[in-house]
């Protein structure tokens, strides 16, 4: 091998595709040549290893996308996991391909087929090829998650500081027409800090709803600390006690944030003041459940069908 095609292989972790070979010079009865005796493998019907033992996480990249061709590249969770997004591995390889390309398929690796122009997505970066993380992140949120998947991976990867919820938006735009589109920006508006005045329009349409009082909205409190708190939604019950929501801007808290509004609500519960959460998302999602939830625990209302 000529150094050029052996600093090639070097740089996608000893892993080869016939056509590149085929480039080099190196025709079949070479490379047959050395998987006869034992120093080359043949991973699949394209895709050769310079290497016989068991293939790494990144070889097994490589396998991929040299398999879908040279403008195919990583995709979904598996191209966002490359940019540093932590909590959702998974086995499955997914590459993005062009739409109309035909090649064998391959267990373990999923192939999106993609309409849109392969460039634009791409990250310029070197190295193994790989989607930019904001459309990776959207096009699975949008095509291949289940809706409550969706909007926590979108939210995931703007709280994980991989990106901007103003970025985000810019690539919603980009990708249009984007499966759930609008439910997107609201996330990303809520991410951004926006929720407030969000959520208590989604409270108040869940009440409306399901026949659930109007709640009392920023009542003051003062914790047990002495500190003065201010709640989201709080009902008067009949029995004398106060019904307390607090609404969760969004997912994945992060951990500092996540502590500091367990011991807030900790902190303003007494025996006569219950305080419950839910996220944003679910009052706008999920509203069934959160209000049958809320009746349970002594709201007059109309109790929701098949509410979990």
């Amino acid at each position: 091998m000529n150094e050029v095609l052996e600093a090639l292989i070097a740089g996608q972790a000893g892993m080869v595709a016939r056509r590149q070979l085929n480039a080099h010079g190196v025709d079949w009865d070479r490379a047959r040549n050395h998987v006869a005796a034992g120093r080359w493998v043949e991973r699949t019907p394209r895709v050769l290893s310079t290497t016989t033992g068991p293939l790494s996480w990144d070889q097994w990249l490589w396998l991929a996308v040299l398999h879908a061709g040279p403008r195919s590249m990583l995709g979904g969770l598996t191209a966002a996991g490359r940019h540093g997004l932590k909590g959702w591995d998974r086995p499955q390889v997914t590459v993005m391909v062009d739409d109309e390309l035909s090649f064998e398929e391959v267990e373990g690796v999923d192939f999106f087929r993609c309409r849109r122009p392969l460039d634009l997505l791409r990250d310029p970066r070197p190295g193994i090829p790989a989607c930019r993380l904001e459309p990776a992140v959207l096009l699975f949120a949008g095509y291949e998650a289940t809706n409550r998947a969706a909007h926590a991976v979108v939210a995931a990867s703007v709280q994980q500081r991989l990106t901007t919820a103003e970025r985000m938006l810019e690539w919603v735009d980009l990708l249009r027409p984007l499966r759930r589109a609008k439910p997107f920006r609201t996330t990303l508006a809520d991410v951004a800090g926006g929720a407030h005045s969000g959520a208590e329009l989604a409270v108040g349409a869940m009440c409306r709803r399901f026949g659930i009082p109007l709640p009392h909205r920023q009542r003051a409190r003062t914790d047990r600390a002495g500190r003065r708190r201010w709640t989201d939604c709080e009902w008067d019950l009949p029995d004398g006690t106060t019904l307390v929501l607090e609404v969760d801007g969004s997912f994945h808290i992060e951990v500092r944030h996540w502590g500091e509004d367990l011991k807030r609500a900790r902190r303003i519960t007494t025996r006569q003041r219950l305080v419950v959460r839910c996220t944003a998302y679910e009052v706008r999602h999920e509203a069934g459940e959160v209000a049958a939830d809320l009746i349970a625990l002594g709201l007059p209302g109309r109790v929701p069908q098949n509410a979990a």
